[in-house]
């Protein structure tokens, strides 16, 4: 087990959990570990995160559908309930909003079944993520929303490291600036590995797995 603490900076009632040691995710190492399990999963944190994403909106930015990665789906629909509840207008027939989980072929391409394209098509869609760091599966996300046809309204996220990702920018309720010695390195030039530090974890989406 890695130990997680909190930190001292707090945004209301939304906590920052973090490990720090060296950690491999797909595209990078990093030093780092942003827990942000329970915002996903319990759902009082939820709600307090979604009150305190959009509160980082801009007002005039439609949102119609939103696209869930990184298992944020019940954070979706949070955030799709405070944007409903703060007047941010829709383009769509119901005046709803739309909350959706994309799908992943073999080849990690994401794809949207034919009943769920036209809740992409022509819409204000908004991608969410548990974190933006390299901005590598971001950067993917926009590709495949622009290629059926929707509009990218932004990207949200509960922690980032970059501030906007192919022009769009990038809203979050923690930054690299709450963690200013925070790093990430391509695996060929980690300097961890170079003194010979082992990993502590793998980490991804889903969590970190400890070695």
């Amino acid at each position: 087990m890695i130990e997680i603490k909190h930190l001292e900076r707090r945004r209301g009632n939304v906590p920052l959990r973090v490990a720090r040691g060296h950690f491999a995710t797909n595209h990078s190492h990093i030093n780092y570990y942003i827990d942000v399990t329970f915002q996903k999963t319990r759902l009082s944190e939820a709600k307090a995160t979604a009150y305190q994403l959009v509160s980082h909106f801009i007002n005039d930015t439609p949102v119609d559908t939103i696209v869930c990665l990184d298992g944020t789906a019940v954070l979706g629909a949070c955030v799709a309930e405070e944007l409903t509840k703060s007047g941010f207008c829709t383009i769509n027939a119901h005046q709803t909003i739309y909350v959706v989980e994309p799908e992943f072929v073999s080849s990690s391409q994401m794809i949207f079944r034919d009943n769920i394209q036209p809740m992409i098509k022509g819409k204000h869609v908004l991608i969410l993520m548990a974190s933006v760091t390299t901005g590598f599966t971001a950067k993917r996300s926009i590709e495949s929303i622009c290629y059926y046809g929707g509009h990218v309204a932004g990207v949200a996220s509960i922690y980032r490291a970059v501030d906007e990702i192919e022009g769009y920018p990038v809203r979050s309720i923690y930054s690299v600036k709450d963690l200013p010695d925070y790093e990430s390195y391509d695996y060929r030039d980690c300097p961890y590995c170079k003194q010979g530090k082992k990993i502590d974890a793998l980490i991804n989406s889903y969590g970190y797995s400890a070695l």
